[in-house]
């Protein structure tokens, strides 16, 4: 069949009737028949038509690889290679860079707001609630009280300052005062009644109940007694809070001493107001459920010493300590075998470890009762063991009958 397609037409030549104008009749009825056979015009390559067409199909297919060398071509219009550069001069840029870095945070710094931190917070908003922090804590002349705390640690450092017979240092008096402050009067909100019957001078001795597990409470009253009535109290401690390491000499530097008849003596008739806790670890170390039920108030030293010194007794009454660490529990074994009184465990303590000894923000009053006249006895009545119990009672009496009115008036301990 092909054979008789190629004798189709004049001359023998497919397709063509008289090779200037038209395919023959023959050619055209045979294209109308098999439309199909356009592949004929790939017959035709010799012709010089057929050459430019190959060419054309050549250029779409040059015109789609172009585009991936000009892509490379273009980058080299940026700056050499980063790699060979970074390697041939890493350390020398690093320290270049740290510098550019660090010159560039100390222009944002110095430009307070205009550059806000990484958490988003201008420096200028830091600052004022870092100063507004400190207002609240430290009072509204925090200023002059660092001021003073610097001063008197550049006066210690050089070795101007004195003590007494007894140990005690004013400047670590002020100084603990001053730390102490933030404690009572934000944390405990510490409300203190009857300063009025604190002796603006001569000596006194001041009778408190004990409580709280830690004696917390005897550093609160003696910061009550400086800051509401500007005299410094002189507490009697027991014999551990001196053999203690640190705290014992801590204790001497703030005016404490050994709660004996003869120091007691000693401070009240020069004129020092004197502080007593009668019940000792048997009020600090009473469980919770006893708390502001006062125990016994030992033999009436206390009243021995007022006596004989002739000052006045003042019943001070003490409410919020029992709830900043509440015992639930005591290890006795443990305790005697680390020469303790108690070992105490509180619901958070040793449960949260070093959390649990964060005491709680219960609130505060003290009151310090009217006080009672010794003057009126010889100082040889200091003898009589009935007078002493008597006058003892009277004094314990008088704080339990407080400490049930300050309660009620107190209300909730934490709210």
């Amino acid at each position: 069949m092909t054979d008789e397609r190629k004798t189709i037409g004049s001359g023998g030549k497919p397709g063509r009737g008289n090779r200037e104008t038209s395919p023959s009749a023959a050619a055209r009825s045979l294209a109308g028949t098999a439309p199909a056979k356009k592949p004929v015009t790939r017959a035709k390559p010799a012709a010089p038509e057929p050459a430019a067409g190959k060419a054309a199909t050549k250029k779409p297919a040059a015109k789609k690889s172009p585009p991936k060398p000009a892509a490379k071509k273009s980058a080299p219009s940026t700056p050499p290679p980063p790699k060979p550069r970074l390697r041939a001069v890493t350390e020398e840029d690093a320290a270049a860079a740290a510098a550019a870095a660090a010159e560039e945070a100390a222009k944002r710094t110095r430009t307070a707001g205009a550059a806000p931190l990484s958490a988003g917070i201008p420096l200028d908003e830091i600052v004022v609630a870092v100063i507004q922090a400190a207002q609240r804590v430290l009072g509204s002349d925090w200023e002059t009280r660092v001021a003073t705390l610097l001063a008197t640690l550049r006066r210690r450092m050089s070795g101007d300052y004195e003590v007494d017979e007894f140990g005690f240092d004013p400047q670590i008096t002020e100084v603990l005062t001053a730390a102490i402050e933030p404690l009572a009067e934000k944390w405990f909100r510490l409300e203190v009644r009857g300063v009025e019957n604190i002796p603006t001078e001569g000596g006194a001795l001041l009778v408190a109940n004990h409580s709280g597990t830690v004696p917390i409470d005897g550093l609160i009253t003696g910061y009550a007694v400086k800051q509401y009535s500007g005299r410094n109290l002189r507490p009697l401690g027991a014999d551990l809070v001196f053999s203690l390491p640190f705290v014992g000499q801590v204790a001497r530097k703030v005016g404490a001493t050994l709660a004996c008849q003869e120091d007691a003596e000693r401070l009240l008739t020069t004129g020092e107001l004197a502080g007593v806790w009668p019940e000792g670890f048997k009020g600090i170390g009473k469980p919770f459920a006893e708390r502001y039920k006062l125990q016994r108030f030992g033999r009436g030293g206390f009243v021995s010493s007022a006596m004989r010194a002739q000052v006045p007794i003042v019943p001070v009454s003490i409410v919020g300590a029992e709830e900043i660490y509440p015992l639930v529990g005591n290890v006795p074994s443990l305790a005697r075998l680390l020469g303790l009184p108690y070992l105490p465990i509180t619901p958070f303590f040793p449960l949260l470890g070093p959390l649990g000894m964060i005491p709680l923000p219960s609130k505060w009053i003290i009151e310090f009762g009217e006080p009672i006249r010794t003057d009126a006895y010889d100082p040889e009545a200091a003898d009589d063991p009935m007078l002493l119990f008597n006058v003892t009672d009277q004094v314990r009496e008088t704080i339990q009958q407080t400490l049930y009115g300050l309660l009620v008036d107190r209300g909730n301990a934490f709210f």
